[in-house]
This record gives structure tokens, sequence and C-alpha cells, in this order.
């Protein structure tokens, strides 16, 4: 049949693995480091892939493919759950827990050398929506340029929180929508957004107050302002 279907331009494609991690449906994966549409009737034809693409590698196409398949999606899925895990590494949702003696023995303040890392991925674009680390959390949204100008980023920002960075100037496409799919699909308690001072990083503040306001849930929130030198601003 004649339909609308997704292509993927292998020469741009950077192998990234954030449209494979972003088809609900499986029907991309990585194939030789490249992203791949692996059947046609895995693809629904809605696109989640292509806002996460930061290549443009994505486009849609109408022509002769398989119609899409539902009911062979959903055993896929139930095969893929049951034997674990298939896609690209760097996407692989994780807990990451440490030994109660290192986090006891890491100086505390600037320069600790504890990670206060609970999970991963940490990039917004890469997060799945669901994963059991976000029930309950606090989740913290920050500018990734932050943690390079405040040397006790961990200690002061990231200890008890789940993480997750990005930069709305070199990334495409608009935050608000994955986050605002994350705040409503899971028990967030809090949010608290770390931003540079500089203007681009409004885009990242933007993004979580337009996500708050649509997934119509009431979930305290602040903004957090560094300066370039790592200092906090009123």
């Amino acid at each position: 049949m004649l339909r609308k279907i997704i292509r993927i331009d292998e020469e741009k494609c950077n192998g990234c693995g954030a449209c494979a991690a972003a088809c609900h449906e499986g029907a991309i994966g990585m194939v030789n480091g490249k992203a791949r549409l692996l059947r046609d009737d895995y693809c629904d034809g809605l696109g989640d892939c292509l806002p996460v693409c930061p290549t443009a590698a994505i486009t849609f196409e109408e022509r002769e493919a398989d119609a899409y398949d539902e009911a062979a999606v959903k055993k896929n899925r139930e095969k893929q759950h049951a034997a674990g895990f298939s896609g690209c590494p760097g996407s692989r949702a994780g807990v990451i827990r440490r030994p109660a003696a290192e986090q006891a023995a890491a100086p505390a303040g600037y320069g600790g050398a504890f990670s206060y890392l609970a999970q991963w991925p940490v990039q917004i674009k890469l997060a799945p929506v669901n994963a059991p680390y976000f029930n309950g959390a606090r989740l913290l949204v920050a500018a990734d340029c932050s943690a390079y100008a405040c040397g006790d980023f961990h200690q002061r920002f990231m200890k008890n929180h789940v993480t997750l960075i990005g930069c709305p100037k070199l990334d495409e496409g608009d935050y608000s929508e994955k986050l605002g799919d994350i705040i409503r699909s899971n028990d967030i308690k809090s949010v608290t957004v770390v931003r540079m001072e500089v203007p681009c990083c409004g885009g990242l503040e933007n993004a979580v107050k337009k996500a708050l306001q649509n997934s119509g849930k009431f979930i305290p929130w602040q903004v957090v302002t560094l300066a370039r030198d790592g200092s906090l601003l009123d």
C-alpha cells in the first residue's frame, strides 16, 4: 500500500541512537553504528523519532510499504521485554548504585570526589519517559554547562535527585514535550532547574515551565541561576 513512512539518511546519521530510543514501536534499530528502519510494518508513520534526531537525518516519504501492524508491534515488544533491552547501548536506562562506604568517605563541598549521579541516561533527549527511578523522584533539570561552572554541583544540586541535562541552543526541538511526558507519566515530587545566566538558558527554564503547565499537575518547582564563574545569582 502507498503510505507515509520514515526515511533515514545514513550519511547524515551520527549513530547517537536517540531515534531508536524514541521509537516506541521498535521500528528503528542500530546497525553497524547507523540507525536503520528494521521493518515497515513496525512504523506507524507518526514520527516520534523526527524531533529527537540532532542531524535531521530522518524525514517522511510516501512510498509502497507494508501496513502498520499493531499486533506484530505488541508481540515484538513482549519479546524484547522478555529478552531484555535491545537498542542503543547509550540509551539503556539504569539505576547507578554506589556503596554506602564510598559515599561516607567522600569529602563534602567544593572538590568532593563522590558522584551523586543516580541514573542513566542523563541527556533529556535520551531519557526514557517511563523508568522506575522517576517514581517519587525529585527531578533536577540542569543546563549542561552548569556542572562545569559550579565546583560542588554534585553535592549542592544532584544529591538525592534524578538528573537530566540539556542545552537548548545546541539541541534541535523543544524539551517541553519530552519533559511534560515524564512529569505526566510519573510521580515527580519536585522540579529544580539549574541554568546559567546566559540568555539561551532561558529556553531550558521556559521548557520546564511549559511542561509543568501542560502536565496538569501541581508540583513545587524552583529555578537556580548561576553566574559564569559558578556563583549563585539572586
